[in-house]
């Protein structure tokens, strides 16, 4: 039960964050944006006394931690604005590697590895011919984009073959963190690349991430 208040009290910080962020006030925001983060990782930590695989559980806390990172770097760059890019392609680097390392945590899970492997790599392909043709970016963020994007769906895919193998509640809650984590991440490239980007796109996209990120460090629990 006391996962599940850190779990409401990291939403709650997020929902500040949001807010935050809306009214312009972004060096607080970031600050807050690392107290929700760093709940998720909490979670991760206190997890690993109780997991049902230590070694999985171990390198997503890894992934977690990549993921706080990640996100102080996104919001950073609104407060150094002179080195925003750089800043926002190192927080896109830190994601990568936290989803590298998800992968890697599911794939000893996994039955049939390579059913999903190419199911993922399909999709990714599909998908990341639709972005490429929707939104307008340089050179390097097309190419952070399809190498990101193919991590993030490569790691979606394998968790539902994590799921349909295991069929436990950890499994489930991973494998649905990792569809939200993978949704926000199309509506951030939409919102930050194109021309079309919607009021609503920021705060749904910051919820579907946090959400996922949730899922994901609970998980740990009853893989």
């Amino acid at each position: 039960m006391s996962y599940m208040y850190l779990a409401y009290l990291g939403m709650l910080l997020q929902i500040c964050f949001i807010y935050l962020e809306q009214q312009k006030k972004y060096v607080p925001a970031v600050i807050q944006k690392g107290a929700a983060s760093l709940v998720f990782v909490l979670i991760g930590f206190l997890g690993l006394s109780v997991a049902t695989i230590p070694t999985f559980a171990k390198v997503v806390v890894a992934g977690l931690v990549f993921g706080l990172i990640g996100d102080v770097c996104l919001n950073l760059r609104f407060v150094l604005e002179k080195a925003g890019q750089k800043i926002f392609l190192g927080g896109i680097l830190a994601f990568l590697i936290g989803h590298i390392l998800y992968l890697v945590a599911l794939v000893p899970l996994a039955a049939k590895l390579w059913i999903w492997l190419i199911s993922g790599l399909l999709i990714a392909a599909v998908l990341l011919y639709w972005i490429l043709t929707s939104v307008e970016a340089e050179k390097a963020f097309k190419i952070f984009g399809v190498v990101y994007i193919g991590a993030v769906v490569l790691m979606t895919a394998v968790s539902v073959g994590v799921y349909v193998t295991r069929r436990t509640p950890g499994a489930l809650l991973y494998m649905v963190g990792a569809v939200l984590f993978t949704a926000s991440d199309i509506i951030l490239i939409f919102n930050t690349f194109t021309k079309d980007g919607k009021a609503w796109m920021r705060p749904t996209n910051l919820i579907l991430y946090y959400l996922g990120q949730l899922f994901i460090a609970l998980s740990i629990q009853t893989m």
